[in-house]
């Protein structure tokens, strides 16, 4: 298989993505695919063994990829986008899921503007917008043995092309659309790899305000007021802040505070 990526340039090439990557843990394997069903179900298979935490998986297509709420992330047919997931193995220790789903997306973001100079922005939980359009989104999968933690977040960039309107339930576009520099998607991908191993790393380490201040900075809901499903309950309010380990910060009219956590929330 690999052989055949190689053939085309078109074609993802993890030995492309590897060279001198200079991550500590984020990319220490990189695995190509063509179609597959899911990037997430190929990275939860791999974790059956040994030593594969940071192994990054891509695809050109996926048959059922999966968004966040039991959604589906939807790639155009023939389309040069980019489908990745990560797979961090923690031992005992724990990153906390709500970190990492804010500092996925925070990472796609950074990425994108230092490789083609743009400027996107950050809807909580999972989205990364240009212009109120959404670009990217992440969804972050956790499961616990008794020997471990695992997490594999799922990365999608709409780097040719975006889903049309009527299949999606927001605007979307593609960094195609938002550029004429040319696209190299390789390029892309070690900038996110590289920028999501800086933000791994900060989180193990415990320094969650470096996360908290990068994210705010790039979170247009700030004051905004805004309505929340989460756990099957309504909540609407006035957002507050954006917590790398509670999630959401809104205070609705009774000047009640609530604390929303990113797995099971959508914004309305």
């Amino acid at each position: 298989m690999m052989d055949h990526l190689q053939e085309n340039p078109k074609k993802l090439d993890a030995k492309k993505i590897e060279r001198d990557l200079q991550t500590k843990r984020v990319g220490r394997g990189v695995l190509c695919f063509g179609e597959v069903n899911s990037t997430n179900d190929i990275a939860w298979d791999s974790a059956r063994q040994p030593d594969t935490d940071g192994l990054v998986i891509l695809a050109e297509s996926q048959r059922r990829g999966r968004g966040r709420l039991g959604r589906r992330w939807i790639t155009p047919p023939d389309s040069e986008n980019i489908l990745m997931s990560v797979l961090l193995r923690d031992g005992q220790k724990f990153l906390p899921h709500e970190s990492i789903t804010i500092a996925a997306g925070l990472a796609v973001a950074e990425a994108i503007d230092e490789t083609l100079h743009l400027r996107t922005t950050l809807k909580w939980p999972n989205d990364v917008l240009i212009d109120g359009k959404k670009l990217a989104g992440i969804i972050v999968e956790l499961r616990r043995d008794k020997s471990e933690n695992l997490l594999v977040i799922g990365i999608g960039i709409n780097v040719d092309q975006a889903p049309p309107d009527a299949f999606v339930e927001k605007p979307a576009t593609s960094l195609r659309a938002e550029t004429p520099q040319h696209l190299d998607r390789h390029e892309i991908i070690r900038a996110v790899l590289r920028t999501l191993d800086k933000w791994v790393d900060i989180i193990a380490t415990g320094k969650l305000e470096q996360l908290h201040d990068a994210w705010r900075s790039r979170c247009g809901m700030i004051n905004q007021s805004i309505s929340v499903l989460s756990a099957g309950r309504e909540y609407t309010g006035r957002v507050l802040d954006i917590d790398p380990l509670d999630g959401l910060v809104i205070v609705d009219p009774r000047g009640v505070h609530f604390h929303i956590p990113a797995a099971e929330a959508t914004v309305l």
